[in-house]
């Protein structure tokens, strides 16, 4: 095979075709979509490839057929039609009243430039100058208009810390958006992208017929790429590449489709560095993620295997973002499972792959520790203690570290939420270093804490609160006798491995760990 260039940052389709670049052909769903609708959304994180989708629409509604040709959709279009398309990008800042509506002239002038129509009044607001944007192009052409919209949310996304602005901008969009509906005569084809879904009554109140296509299973791998994909579109670059490694690293995301798929940004990176690292993670800064699970008092562990029904998954608006929609839409979860029960389906949601769940759990403790504690080096000293089997040393490594952590969530006066946050901060050190973690594993009669295997042992933990030191012992006794009674190591025997079940006393009012004991079984 014949080797091309990796298209790094390349969202231009035009750049592609023309520069020998790789390029995965998602015409063959492009040709389904246009021919079975006219106004559609969809939801993806970023980096995705949202951008090169909508220039591809673009290009193609424009005509150019040389740049199709090889491609699926190259002999089931009518090249002889043409339409005029106007984007519109919201990649600017909005920060500051006002600063959405003079971004939005500035583009539309743009495309009175270049369709050489006569420029608007100035005194024109953003809505007035789209409405006769669409009329003079549908007159002046011939042919009606097409209307892209990439990254449609940001400006709201970029003002969540200041709410009132984030309405603002919020209702300024929804009146602008509505305009699209409103001339629906002169419009062929709308498309609009962005990372979140925001509820239709808050935001496209006046475009309620877009048909929001981000869970159909029919567009699940339009954008990102497949196995297959990998295989043939990049198979040149695979060399000395452990193919399963790339699986496991990046491999993961699913919205609801028969496959998962890769961010592209992650195996383009792959391909050039030929290095393992969390490309697309790097990219971002969870820091309103981490916000948001403090106040919300969300431990990571219930990060993993989240149930949550449809309405939980996309709901999202300014003051009421579900953090089930907010790691989902923003690709810090996806869909394992899909369950249907009676009249309602439920989706179980997990981490994609093996970057998400490494690098979310190491930011975490980074935002957490402010001691400047390396995440990786505190997980694999645990990780050696177990293996040691110095539980001594671990007791003694938990309670310096815990130490060094403000706690989050004492004032809930929870018992359940003390358990979980002293369980939920030794968990993102297991997961930093990518250990062999169960959490909550169900055995019979009920389910273990956390269960660690490493070093060709088993670690089975349970969690108890003590009032204070006195109690101690109490705690730790029942959190044994718990364990052996409810035969959590049964499923382990089988391994042929040695089994530990390890009670961990935290007190409440010292706020750290009292005691630990460990048994072998």
């Amino acid at each position: 095979m014949n080797r091309s260039r990796l298209p790094i940052g390349i969202q231009d389709f035009r750049t592609m075709r023309e520069h020998d670049f790789y390029y995965v052909d998602k015409t063959p769903l492009i040709s389904r979509l246009v021919s079975e609708g006219r106004y559609y959304f969809l939801s993806r994180p970023r980096r995705f490839g949202k951008s090169l989708l909508l220039d591809t629409l673009g290009m193609l509604f424009e005509g150019d057929e040389a740049l199709f040709r090889g491609l699926h959709i190259h002999d089931h279009w009518d090249w002889s039609v043409r339409h005029p398309v106007v984007r519109l990008s919201f990649d600017g800042k909005y920060n500051e009243p006002g600063e959405i509506e003079g971004d939005i002239i500035e583009q539309l002038e743009g495309m009175e430039r270049q369709y050489d129509l006569a420029p608007a009044p100035t005194s024109d607001t953003g809505a007035r100058r789209l409405r006769n944007i669409l009329d003079r192009l549908h007159r002046s052409t011939g042919q009606r208009v097409v209307v892209l919209v990439d990254e449609y949310d940001k400006p709201i996304l970029d003002v969540l810390h200041d709410p009132d602005l984030a309405i603002a901008n919020r209702d300024y969009l929804r009146g602008f958006y509505g305009i699209i509906k409103g001339s629906a005569h002169h419009v062929r084809f709308v498309f609009v992208t962005g990372v979140s879904m925001f509820s239709k009554v808050s935001l496209f109140s006046g475009l309620n017929n877009l048909e929001d296509i981000s869970l159909n299973p029919r567009y699940a791998t339009i954008c990102g790429y497949t196995d297959n994909d990998i295989d043939e579109v990049f198979g040149p670059e695979l060399a000395e590449l452990d193919r399963e490694e790339i699986r496991t690293w990046y491999n993961g995301y699913h919205w609801r489709g028969g496959e998962r798929v890769y961010n592209p940004y992650d195996v383009l990176l792959l391909l050039r560095n030929r290095e393992f690292r969390p490309y697309w993670f790097e990219t971002g800064s969870p820091t309103f993620l981490f916000r948001m699970l403090m106040e919300k008092s969300v431990s990571p562990m219930q990060l993993e295997n989240r149930m949550a029904d449809m309405s939980l998954v996309s709901k999202f608006d300014v003051g009421d973002i579900g953090i089930e929609a907010l790691l989902f839409q923003t690709g810090y979860l996806t869909i394992t499972e899909e369950q249907k029960k009676r009249f309602r389906t439920f989706y179980r949601l997990d981490y994609p792959n093996l970057e998400v769940q490494l690098s979310l759990n190491d930011e975490l403790l980074r935002y957490l520790d402010k001691t400047g504690t390396e995440p990786l080096d505190r997980g694999r000293e645990f990780c050696a203690l177990l293996e040691a089997n110095d539980f001594e040393g671990f007791a003694k490594l938990l309670r310096s570290y815990l130490s060094g952590i403000p706690y989050q969530w004492h004032a809930s006066g929870d018992l359940a939420r003390y358990e979980a946050w002293y369980a939920s901060l030794l968990h993102m050190c297991f997961r930093a270093v990518g250990a062999d973690l169960r959490v909550e594993d169900a055995s019979s009669h009920g389910r273990a804490d956390m269960v660690v295997l490493t070093g060709g042992q088993v670690f089975i933990f349970e969690f108890k609160m003590a009032n204070s030191e006195d109690n101690a012992e109490t705690a730790l006794d029942a959190a044994i006798a718990q364990m052996r009674e409810r035969g959590y190591a049964g499923k382990y025997r089988g391994r042929g491995a040695p089994v530990h079940l390890v009670g961990v006393a935290c007190g409440r009012e010292a706020r750290n760990l009292l005691e630990i004991r460990a048994e072998l079984v």
